[in-house]
C-alpha cells in the first residue's frame, strides 16, 4: 500500500544527484556564520575578533527564551563580527572565521560513554538544545522546544524522509549511506517521548533507501518503514499526517494536538551524533544543482561556507546563471549574491539560466478555471485568496482562512493564466500577521499595570 493524501501535483522531479555519493568539503578559506539560522531570537556572539576558535565551539548563544546556540564549524580565527544580510534579506549578526585547515575539535568534544537507558529525558533534550540542533527540514524550529511543547501529547513518532522537493536528494543519500544515524535518532527520540512505535515516511521513487532502511532496522519492528506515493508537496507534516494517519490538523493546530510529531530525517541524524559522539550541529548536507553547475553534487560542508565555495567544488559555472535559489524551487527564495552562506536550514543550492526560468510573455490573468482550487492540498480557494490579496481586501482572505496556506507553490506551478497566486498570498499572510502583532501590542498597551495598584 502506498500511502498519499487528496490534492498536489506530480511535479518534474531533476533528481540528477540522486547517484552522488556525499563528499566531504573542507578546504574553505574562512566561513561566515549567522547569529540567527532558527525561529526565535537572536545569538549574541561569545567571541572576540582576534579569537581562535575550534571546530564544535559555541560562538553565539541566547541567554533567554526560545532560540539555539551557534558554533564554530571550522578551527581558525575570528577576523570579524559584522552585520550582512542573510537569506531572507533580514541584516542580522555574522562571525566571520578564517579557516586554519586543521579543523582541530573543542577540547569538550568527547564521545559519551553513558548510555541511552541510564541518560534520562531531561538530559538527552538539553544535549538536543546545547548542540543547536533545529528542524534541517527548512522550518528551522528549535528541535529541544519541539520536542518540549509535544511532551506527554503523541503517541506516534514520524520520520520525514519523503523529499518531496524537485532537484534534492540529499535525505536520499543520506538513507542510502548513513542509515544508522537516522535510526538511532528514531530511537533517542521514541525514548524521550515514551512511545513503542516510529514510522519513517518514504516516498516509493528512493525503494533502494526503503530496502536499505529494512535491512537496517532492529527486530523489535518498532520501527516501520511506510512508503508514500510519490507527489508534491508530500513532504509536508499536515499532507504527511493525513497520508499516514487520515487525521486532519485544525486550523491553527499542531501535529502534536492529532497525537503525532515529525522530524526530519537529517535532524534526527543530528540528534543521533549529538548524543553519540557529543557534536554540534556544524555541518549541513547540501545538493548543488541546476543547468549552470558544471558538475552537480551532494556536499557535507561547514555551515557558513559561501555559495561561491559550492560552486567551485562542484567544477564552476558552464552558463551564465539567471536564478541562484537556497532550496528547491518550489519553495525556495531566490539570492542577490554568491556570498551567501550555508546556514542549518539549507538544503540544497541550485543555480539555473535563463532556459530554466519561466518568463511571463503575456500579463497574468485568472481565467477562472479552478485548477488551484483542485489541486491545493490544504482543500484552500487559492483564486480568491490571491485576488483579495491583490486588492488588499485581507479580512476578507482571513476569512477564507489564508493562514493555513503552507506555501507550496503548487498553485502557481499548475495556473494556465501564470498568476503569481503564493507570492500574492505571502504578502496577505505577512499583512494579516503584522496587525495581529500590533493589536497585540495596543492591548498590552492599554492594559492596567495591577503591580502598581492598577494606576498607568
Amino acid at each position: 500500500m502506498k500511502y498519499t493524501f487528496r490534492g498536489g501535483a506530480h511535479v518534474k522531479e531533476h533528481k540528477h544527484t540522486a547517484a552522488c555519493p556525499i563528499e566531504p568539503l573542507r578546504d574553505v578559506g574562512q566561513v561566515a556564520i549567522p547569529m540567527s539560522q532558527h525561529i526565535g531570537i537572536h545569538c549574541t556572539p561569545t567571541v572576540a575578533v582576534g579569537d581562535y576558535v575550534y571546530r564544535g565551539q559555541m560562538i553565539g548563544d541566547v541567554a533567554n527564551g526560545l532560540g539555539c546556540p551557534v558554533h564554530s564549524s571550522v578551527s581558525g580565527k575570528v577576523l570579524a563580527i559584522e552585520k550582512r544580510q542573510n537569506v531572507m534579506g533580514t541584516v542580522i549578526e555574522h562571525v566571520i572565521i578564517e579557516n586554519d585547515g586543521q579543523g582541530t575539535l573543542a577540547p569538550e568534544i568527547v564521545p559519551r560513554t553513558k548510555g541511552l537507558s541510564e541518560t534520562s529525558n531531561e538530559e538527552l533534550i538539553e544535549i538536543i538544545r546545547r548542540a543547536g540542533i533545529s528542524g534541517m527540514g527548512g522550518a528551522t524550529f528549535p528541535t529541544y522546544a519541539k520536542i518540549q511543547s509535544a511532551l506527554g501529547k503523541v503517541d506516534r513518532v514520524i520520520i520525514n524522509c519523503a523529499e518531496c522537493e524537485p532537484y534534492i536528494t540529499v535525505n536520499h543519500r543520506l538513507m542510502l549511506e548513513e542509515p544508522m544515524s537516522i535510526l538511532g535518532g528514531t530511537q533517542i527520540l521514541l525514548k524521550i517521548f515514551g512511545v513503542m512505535k516510529a514510522r519513517i515516511a518514504v516516498e516509493d521513487n528512493k525503494m533502494d533507501a526503503v530496502r536499505v532502511l529494512r535491512r537496517a532496522r532492529d527486530a523489535s519492528r518498532r520501527i516501520r518503514i511506510k512508503i508514500m506515493k510519490t507527489k508534491y508537496p508530500q513532504g509536508d507534516e499536515r499532507q504527511l499526517i493525513y497520508a499516514l494517519t487520515k487525521k486532519e490538523i485544525p486550523a491553527g493546530k499542531l501535529p502534536a494536538d492529532v497525537g503525532c510529531v515529525i522530524f526530519n530525517a537529517e535532524t534526527c541524524a543530528a540528534i543521533y551524533h549529538a548524543f553519540v559522539d557529543n557534536m554540534p550541529l556544524i555541518d549541513r548536507l547540501v545538493t548543488v544543482d541546476g543547468d549552470c553547475i558544471r558538475t552537480p553534487k551532494n556536499l557535507r560542508v561547514p555551515i557558513g561556507t559561501s555559495y561561491t565555495d559550492l560552486i567551485a567544488a562542484c567544477g564552476g559555472l558552464k552558463k551564465v546563471p539567471d536564478r541562484v535559489i537556497n532550496g528547491g524551487p518550489m519553495m525556495g527564495f531566490a539570492q542577490w549574491s554568491l556570498d551567501t552562506p550555508v546556514t542549518k536550514g539549507t538544503a540544497a543550492v541550485l543555480v539555473l539560466s535563463k532556459d530554466k526560468v519561466q518568463k511571463q510573455t503575456l500579463p497574468s490573468a485568472c481565467i477562472r478555471c479552478g485548477t488551484c482550487v483542485k489541486n491545493c492540498p490544504m482543500h484552500l480557494m487559492p483564486n480568491y485568496l490571491a485576488a483579495f490579496a491583490r486588492t488588499k481586501q485581507y479580512a476578507e482572505a482571513e476569512k477564507l482562512n489564508v493562514l493555513s496556506c503552507v506555501e507550496c507553490g503548487t498553485c502557481s506551478y499548475r495556473c494556465p493564466g501564470q498568476v503569481e497566486i503564493v507570492q500574492y498570498i505571502r504578502v496577505a499572510k505577512g499583512a494579516i500577521r503584522a496587525e495581529q502583532a500590533a493589536a497585540r501590542a495596543r492591548a498590552s498597551a492599554a492594559a492596567p499595570d495591577l503591580g502598581n495598584g492598577g494606576k498607568k
